[in-house]
């Protein structure tokens, strides 16, 4: 369980790396983007396992769990 609150910790204060939205939170980027890069193909490795992460919660309205987190935990 520890490690999965760590991991939802982490994904709240992750930041976009690059390209249009670098250095937004990717719980405050447009879930289009997300449905973009699904279409696509999510970048490999961690980056692309947190996109993904993130596009089920906001295809699900759960950005205000991510945003409290954010909130409450400090990285």
């Amino acid at each position: 369980m520890e490690l999965d609150k760590n991991m939802l910790i982490e994904l709240a204060h992750y930041k976009m790396p690059f390209g249009k939205y670098k250095g937004d939170y990717l719980v405050d980027i447009p879930e289009y983007y997300y449905t973009w890069f699904k279409q696509k193909g999510f970048p490999e490795g961690k980056l692309g396992r947190m996109m993904i992460q993130m596009h089920d919660i906001k295809i699900n309205g759960l950005e205000e769990i991510i945003h409290n987190i954010r909130r409450e935990f400090k990285p």
